[in-house]
C-alpha cells in the first residue's frame, strides 16, 4: 500500500482554491484592460460644401404679402376697483390689450378707477381639487 501524506479533502481545498485564483487573475486582467483603455481617435477629414441658398425676393412683391394684416394683440384679464358717478363701488373684471385701454375704458364707462390689476393666471397648488370633497360618516 502506497503511502500518501495529502488527503483527499485537502487536494480537493488546494484545487478549488487554485480554481478561485484562477478565475480572479483572469477577471482583475479583463476588467483592467477594459477600464484603462483609452478611446481610440478618429480623425475626422474636415470639409464644408458651401451651401447654394437662392432667396427669392419677389414674393414681397406680390399682392397675398401686401394684404396681409397684423395678428390682433390677446386680451389680457384685469380686475378693477372703481366707483361710479353715485360713489358706489363697483368691482369687476375686463379684458383689454394693455392696463391703459382698459383705464380708459373704464373711465369712459364713467367709473373713477381706484384699483386696476391684471389677474394671475393658474393656481398656487395644481393638486388642490376645484370643488371642496367632504367626507361623508358611514358609521352605522
Amino acid at each position: 500500500m502506497a503511502v500518501v501524506f495529502i488527503s483527499p479533502k485537502q487536494k480537493q481545498k488546494t484545487f478549488f482554491l487554485l480554481i478561485t485564483a484562477l478565475f480572479v487573475l483572469i477577471l482583475s486582467i479583463i476588467s483592467l484592460t477594459v477600464f484603462l483603455s483609452k478611446p481610440q481617435e478618429i480623425e475626422f477629414p474636415f470639409f464644408m460644401n458651401k451651401p447654394k441658398v437662392n432667396i427669392d425676393m419677389s414674393v414681397f412683391d406680390s399682392t397675398q404679402f401686401k394684404d396681409l394684416r397684423d395678428m390682433p394683440l390677446p386680451n389680457i384679464q384685469y380686475s378693477y376697483v372703481a366707483l361710479d358717478r353715485y360713489r358706489r363701488q363697483k368691482t369687476g373684471f375686463i379684458y383689454s390689450v394693455s392696463i391703459d385701454e382698459a383705464r380708459k375704458y373704464l373711465e369712459a364707462q364713467g367709473l373713477l378707477v381706484t384699483q386696476l390689476k391684471e389677474v394671475e393666471v393658474g393656481r398656487d397648488n395644481p393638486f388642490v381639487p376645484y370643488y371642496p370633497t367632504t367626507l361623508s360618516n358611514t358609521r352605522n
